[in-house]
């Protein structure tokens, strides 16, 4: 059986816009790629994807199929019905996250390896999106089980200095990880002009790989606010093109830009050109 891809996005600290990078690309990969992609929401405590997208209360959450985990039942065709499909982008399929945040510490190693196999038959690309603490099962197991590893920070000092060093460090190299399989997504401030550190800086820092660089458009925080994360990415091409620094060269990986290339779509041949003209 063919099995597919697991792209793994944690962030150096909390709340420094991880979920958001993680989404964004998922969305731009199914976009571009007309594959078929899976988020996997694995913040076990503190879940947001449904409230980015308006879905006050999802039918199937990851404690929802806790009792299939357990069982060893859940399959990659029962994991695509369990998951949610965007209106405006239908072959992106997301999995909410732990609604029963009492439970976080629960979930046991074998639970997210059988999600993460279910994920890989269902999908030709899984997105997970997990904690920045390495205290519980998802981030530990999905890092390890993860064909890219991928670490989301900011040029603020406080939010890559200690934390990396403490947890994706020190807690990393325990389980064989080791600092240089991460690579680096530097976020920019759209409204710092100078200061901060730079992506030379960061690196050298924490011993990570430089992937990409990108800029969060400050409309975006409102659209999270209001639930319309995907209705942002949707109505303006612009919105979802902020994400291609970090999703093109992850499908140039995959080798499925030059797929793309031969697809029957013009205005995807006229991008890539255009953007192989640029570079």
């Amino acid at each position: 059986m063919v099995s597919g891809r697991l792209a793994v996005f944690t962030g150096s600290t909390p709340n420094i816009g991880t979920t958001v990078t993680a989404f964004g690309t998922a969305y731009r990969a199914a976009a571009l790629s007309g594959k078929r992609i899976g988020y996997l929401c694995l913040n076990l405590k503190s879940a947001k994807t449904h409230l980015y997208l308006g879905v006050g209360k999802p039918e199937v959450t990851l404690d929802g199929i806790r009792p299939e985990l357990r069982a060893g039942t859940l399959t990659g065709d029962k994991l695509r019905q369990y998951t949610y499909r965007l209106p405006r982008m239908e072959g992106l399929h997301v999995l909410f996250g732990n609604m029963a945040r009492e439970q976080a510490e629960y979930y046991e190693p074998d639970d997210i390896r059988k999600l993460l196999e279910a994920s890989k038959q269902a999908f030709d690309l899984t997105i997970a999106d997990v904690s920045a603490y390495w205290d519980n099962a998802a981030t530990v197991c999905a890092m390890k089980e993860a064909d890219e590893r991928f670490l989301v920070t900011t040029g603020h000092l406080s939010h890559f200095q200690e934390d990396i060093q403490r947890w994706t460090g020190q807690v990393g190299t325990m389980f064989g990880i080791a600092p240089d399989q991460f690579q680096l997504i530097l976020l920019k401030d759209m409204n710092r002009i100078t200061g901060g550190f730079g992506m030379k800086e960061i690196r050298k820092e924490t011993g990570c790989l430089s992937f990409a660089e990108m800029k969060l458009l400050d409309s975006v925080h409102l659209q999270l606010d209001s639930g319309r994360l995907d209705e942002w990415l949707a109505t303006e091409e612009h919105h979802a093109a902020a994400f291609d620094a970090v999703a093109d060269p992850m499908l140039s990986r995959l080798s499925w830009n030059e797929r793309l290339l031969r697809t029957e779509r013009p205005w995807l041949r006229r991008l890539m050109f255009h953007r192989s003209r640029e570079r």
